[in-house]
């Protein structure tokens, strides 16, 4: 019997099973038949001592890995996971390295920062980027310095880097086309953040010019296809606040009451910027769809809307989490990347009418 002090070994549980070393570990690992007796008196011996398997730090410190793949996130971790399509991708990241046997790092490189990107010395084998912007590619180059693996999602950042992309742009301009179709003529846009700082207010030719963020770019790019002198407002992130934010300055005036120079229809890059503008308008009083459409952009499921449905743009979001995780696992296995391309599908929901005036 092994001290309580210490971790049981494989050899301890041969030793238990009376079995050589080696065929206690080949029923750990799977990969060649044993005896079935064998195997239970083998698995009733690490039951009783406590031994859960091979240890995976042992495993990683012989193929000279960490056995860790970071994820650099754009958002802070606690805004990151608010937004339904993060905790969609990172399913889907997650579920595509299960069979690697490796784990996930978070990471955060915080543009108010100096120093360098925070993938330069993580003890990682391979580094996800989710979003494209100055910073990523700066964390780009330096994982590429160390010679790791790298793939980025949503973003382009040059030659030799899979990327998992979306047809942000087709997608925006395909739901902007319903909402013209419907007659609105007076729209008004609500766009994710332009650039790192994160920066609330109206986008001015200025500030589209020195954007960073490639998902915001993209979409505003195909919305303005069919309206290309529409207002927009960039918010601080997709999040719901940010939409009733982002609502009051386009719909209200100073007192709080719908402005009479509103505009019909509020297009808005995402489905949790979306409800947000719903709230506001139904604090002010406006009817949606009779009085105001409002179209997003996601296709997830979001609580606040009661029994209506979002016209909205579907991403396949876990899909995108997949296909990443699947380019990492072949690339630690030596194979190249391969960039993945996925499009976008039209929702018609319930918040979407001719304008009433």
């Amino acid at each position: 019997m092994t001290s309580s002090r210490r971790r049981a070994t494989i050899a301890d549980v041969a030793r238990a099973a009376g079995v050589s070393t080696s065929t206690a570990s080949v029923v750990f690992s799977g990969k060649v038949n044993v005896a079935e007796a064998t195997r239970e008196r083998v698995l009733a011996a690490a039951g009783e001592l406590g031994y859960a398997g091979p240890d995976p730090r042992a495993a990683s410190l012989r193929r000279g890995r960490s056995g860790i793949v970071g994820v650099v996130l754009s958002a802070e971790l606690r805004h990151a996971f608010l937004d339904p399509v993060t905790t969609a991708v990172m399913e889907g990241l997650t579920e595509a390295l299960a069979d690697a046997s490796v784990g996930l790092l978070l990471l955060r490189d915080d543009p108010r920062e100096p120093q360098a990107p925070a993938v330069a010395e993580a003890p990682v084998d391979a580094v996800v980027l989710m979003g494209c912007s100055a910073r990523t590619r700066e964390a780009v180059d330096a994982v590429r310095r160390r010679g790791l693996p790298v793939v980025v999602i949503e973003g382009d950042v040059g030659e030799g880097v899979p990327g998992i992309t979306l047809d942000n742009r087709a997608a925006s301009a395909a739901i902007a086309r319903h909402v013209a179709d419907l007659g609105h003529t007076d729209v008004a846009l609500i766009t994710l953040p332009l650039e790192a700082d994160r920066i609330r207010g109206a986008v001015s030719p200025e500030r589209l010019a020195a954007a960073t963020v490639d998902v915001t770019v993209d979409r505003l790019a195909g919305l303005r296809e069919v309206y290309p002198d529409a207002p927009a407002v960039s918010t601080a992130g997709s999040l719901i606040d940010e939409g009733m934010i982002a609502a009051r300055a386009v719909l209200l005036d100073a007192g709080g009451a719908p402005r009479h120079d509103r505009p019909t229809a509020i297009l808005a890059q995402s489905d949790l910027l979306a409800v947000g503008v719903i709230r506001i308008a139904e604090q002010a009083g406006l009817r949606v769809p009779d009085d105001l459409t409002v179209v997003g952009f996601d296709g997830i499921a979001v609580d606040g809307l009661g029994a209506q449905r979002l016209t909205t743009i579907e991403q396949p979001a876990v899909e995108k989490g997949r296909a990443a995780g699947e380019q990492v696992a072949r690339m630690l296995a030596g194979d190249p990347g391969e960039s993945v391309h996925f499009a976008c599908t039209f929702r018609a929901g319930g918040t979407s009418a001719p304008p009433s005036r």
